[in-house]
């Protein structure tokens, strides 16, 4: 299963495409792909991301840029208010389209910057990903020409966020990435739908129809990370989505996400997250 070609909304009235995607059962794992920019607002909403090579967890309030061409797909946990809907505001852009708009006005600099960078995708910080937020909300009641200016202004707030993280180790774009694409979205597909049971090399590599040498070569030359690794990433970001938002005790969490042993799911845990489970999940606990 290859990740698809999403074809955006578009509208008579718009540059630019925008969407208010509100789910009640679930954010699905549908891995997908665009040429354009996306810019996501996930609200009311605990689980994973996953960014070409990147897995994550996130929560209400989770704003990300993801970069053209670049693999993605949110999958939801849990609602925080489960009388409300899981929410994405999402807001999708070219990047020839940005650069016209900007027309090189030195206003717009941090702007071109930004996008400069964000080709790998981009995790804002919770403090710019707040301040935006009611506008984000806001944008989807304006008139078209309203719309593009909240968009710009946005842009230009987010672009001044310091602490925004690069997420995927490689552009969406990268000539490494293109020469096999079909045969590592195949792979990777595989690993983020089956990562909670055991998932042999021998397995994987009949998929990538190479053999393990050659599986492990193509593996590490695009996500940067050996297979081991990516598995373990991806099923303790499971975990901390699952600590962080539902009562499952420890060992049923460690069964759920893919560990037969309860002291090397702890291990790894503390490993990757600097803490044990249960002092992660503490984090989470309101006085």
């Amino acid at each position: 299963m290859r990740p698809y070609l999403e074809i955006l909304p578009r509208s008579q009235e718009t540059s630019w495409s925008m969407l208010n995607r509100r789910l009640d059962d679930v954010i699905p794992f549908q891995w997908h792909h665009h040429p354009e920019f996306e810019l996501t607002l996930t609200l009311n909403s605990v689980g994973q991301r996953f960014i070409g090579d990147h897995s994550g967890d996130y929560g209400d309030g989770d704003l990300v840029l993801v970069g053209p061409n670049l693999p993605h797909t949110w999958a939801s946990r849990a609602k925080i208010d489960e009388h409300k809907p899981h929410v994405a505001l999402v807001f999708w852009f070219h990047r020839d389209w940005l650069l016209q708009m900007s027309g090189g006005a030195v206003e717009f600099r941090p702007i071109e910057a930004m996008v400069m960078r964000a080709d790998n995708g981009l995790q804002f910080s919770k403090e710019i990903a707040a301040a935006v937020r009611p506008d984000f909300e806001a944008v989807f009641e304006r008139r078209p020409v309203e719309r593009l200016l909240s968009l710009l202004s946005i842009l230009v707030r987010i672009a001044d966020d310091r602490k925004a993280t690069p997420l995927a180790s490689a552009p969406g774009q990268s000539q490494d990435l293109r020469e096999s694409r079909e045969r590592i979205d195949r792979v990777l597909t595989h690993m983020h739908l089956n990562y909670a049971r055991p998932i042999s090399l021998d397995e994987l590599a009949d998929i990538a129809a190479l053999s393990v040498s050659g599986l492990h070569r193509m593996f590490r030359r695009h996500t940067g990370t050996a297979i081991s690794d990516y598995l373990m990433r991806m099923r303790i970001g499971d975990a901390c989505a699952r600590l962080s938002s539902t009562n499952q005790a420890v060992h049923q969490i460690s069964d759920a996400v893919g560990y037969n042993s309860i002291a090397n799911f702890n291990r790894q845990f503390k490993t990757l997250k600097g803490m044990t489970p249960r002092e992660y999940r503490r984090l989470f606990v309101r006085p």
